[in-house]
């Protein structure tokens, strides 16, 4: 089979999976999405998905990605935006775009984060054909601007990570998540996008219950 077929087969069929896997976890977390919604509206004030800035998709397109709410409302505002956490914002920028101590983080939202259940809504990004189930992680803007600032030697990278759909899990996710900084990062996210096969993928989305249930590296 040579390149071109091959990327067919494997366009076709990872979109025959996303579809299909898509639909039935969303039947199989409904149970827990109604409690999960229950559990947002009794534990603080605010929507029940976060109102979150537009994330950097397949080339380049923007998309709102839905996630379940974990944090206090306008919670992206106000770390930019107030003085008062000027200096959270700074640590948070050093920090890979990820805060260990985040008081933004409802009581709910600690939990449904660690097991990586606010990432449910997600399914809907995949049915849209915005996301895959396996892909590179979803950044936003401001976040590949400032880290390939302080990391250039990624520049590479990134376009090779931006020429696929981002994922609703990933290699980077199932291998340590949060405690991996950018730079290593988006070099396992091209990593991944060079070596990607249906059989890697399906192998990836074998570890993602694993590393939901201990919540490895989780913020």
């Amino acid at each position: 089979m040579n390149t071109l077929h091959r990327n067919i087969y494997y366009q076709v069929t990872e979109r025959l999976i996303d579809i299909i896997l898509s639909v039935f976890l969303l039947i199989f977390f409904s149970p827990i999405i109604i409690l999960i919604i229950i559990a947002i509206k009794l534990d603080s004030k605010g929507p029940i998905l976060a109102d979150t800035p537009e994330r950097v998709g397949k080339n380049g397109k923007l998309f709102k990605m839905h996630k379940f709410r974990s944090m206090v409302e306008n919670a992206h505002e106000i770390l930019r935006g107030n003085p008062k956490y000027s200096k959270l914002y700074d640590t948070y920028k050093k920090g890979s775009y990820k805060l260990k101590n985040d008081p933004r983080i409802t009581k709910v939202g600690r939990f449904i984060r660690k097991h990586s259940l606010d990432e449910i809504p997600q399914l809907l990004n995949i049915l849209k054909g915005e996301m895959s189930v396996v892909g590179p992680r979803a950044y936003y803007p401001d976040e590949l601007r400032e880290q390939q600032r302080k990391y250039p030697q990624t520049a590479d990278s990134v376009k090779v990570v931006l020429s696929v759909k981002p994922g609703l899990t990933g290699f980077w996710q199932v291998s340590g998540r949060s405690e991996i900084n950018f730079d290593k990062r988006i070099e396992m996210d091209a990593s991944y996008v060079s070596r990607r096969s249906i059989p890697y993928d399906l192998w990836i989305i074998a570890k993602t219950p694993w590393a939901m249930i201990t919540g490895r590296g989780a913020l």
